[in-house]
């Protein structure tokens, strides 16, 4: 039986600025089973990194959850005391960030750092953390690892420091880890070791992984459900296969033109989304995606509803609420709409 890990419902994250509130995330719902790997993805301000942090409980002044509830295990994690977070963060969910070097202490040693969180959450002593911590870089790919570990954070390049935020992820052995882009920073070879590393925690454990990405290709390799987020909605959710073979939403049929294509022989022109994302200060009423939609037509001005075309693959587009005939119609751009 599928296990419930995460559920988020309705959640809701703004930023107070001078020039008035940011919605950064405006009515977010989804969920994870223990032992998948959904992959985030969306361009650069759709909502991806803040509904991460916002899970973590790491939403700061000026920004605040305005709505809804997240619930691990079953249990409301909407309300938990710091001292209730320092227990569960870190531990049973653990997060590797976006950027390492401002996540690294640099005044403290890498084995410091790292045997600090495995001796507060696993109760090792300070050699077998030592052995552990160890045995974590080696598995990330680093080096010599005893002697890395005496090391501080300036004397690793930009993705060795990386490699060490996901040794310091897994070194509880989480539930649920939460990556933000946590291959970015990696060349081709090292990518492809902490890929196979996330793929071996998905087979060999139950611990869920949430893979925040721009990557298309590194989620077609690990993922098995996809959330694509725009303007600070999700626009389309399905299996890899569903949103790779069967696109429903205009935004995800975009992503998916502009990425290159392996294969083939023959030479393809990319089709960029043309237009900028909206601005999320004053956001649109109905669809984000209307301004930069070659399918718009009126009714889009209305925020669309969420339909389900198969169990688990679902869309916000009016053109998912007709017919199949009249979807794929206006997807050809055949009709014009209203």
């Amino acid at each position: 039986m599928t296990k419930r890990l995460l559920s988020v419902e309705n959640l809701q994250v703004s930023f107070a600025t001078r020039d008035g509130e940011n919605q950064a995330v405006r009515g977010v719902s989804f969920h994870i089973d223990a032992g998948e790997t959904v992959g985030i993805v969306g361009e650069s301000g759709s909502g991806k990194s803040v509904t991460a942090k916002a899970v973590m409980s790491l939403i700061t002044p000026p920004g605040r959850i305005t709505a809804g509830n997240i619930r691990f295990r079953g249990g409301s994690l909407t309300g938990l005391s710091e001292k209730e977070w320092r227990s569960l963060r870190g531990n049973r969910i653990a997060m590797v960030f976006q950027d390492p070097m401002t996540s690294l202490n640099p005044v403290k040693k890498i084995g410091q750092q790292l045997t600090e969180v495995i001796r507060r959450h696993r109760g090792l002593n300070k050699e077998a953390a030592f052995a552990e911590a160890a045995k974590l870089l080696r598995q990330v790919g680093i080096q010599q690892p005893e002697q890395r570990l005496k090391q501080y954070p300036h004397e690793f390049s930009g993705g060795m420091r990386q490699r060490v935020m996901i040794a310091m992820a897994l070194s509880c052995q989480p539930e649920l880890l939460i990556a933000d882009e946590p291959t970015t920073a990696l060349d081709a070879t090292i990518q492809a070791q902490i890929l196979d590393l996330f793929k071996e925690l998905k087979e060999n454990s139950e611990t869920a992984i949430a893979l925040i990405t721009h990557d298309l290709g590194v989620v077609a390799q690990v993922c098995t459900r996809v959330i694509v987020m725009y303007g600070g909605l999700i626009m389309e959710e399905g299996t890899v296969e569903d949103i790779f073979y069967r696109p429903q939403h205009p935004y995800t049929q975009g992503l998916l033109r502009s990425i290159p294509k392996r294969g083939g022989g023959s030479r393809e022109r990319l089709i960029p989304i043309e237009g900028t994302p909206p601005d999320l200060l004053d956001p649109p009423p109905g669809c984000p995606f209307m301004e930069r939609c070659p399918h718009a037509f009126g009714r889009c001005s209305e925020r669309p509803p969420v339909v389900e075309h198969a169990a688990g693959h679902r869309s916000m587009c009016w053109l998912a609420e007709g017919t199949q005939n009249q979807a794929a119609a206006y997807a050809e751009g055949r009709t014009s709409g209203e």
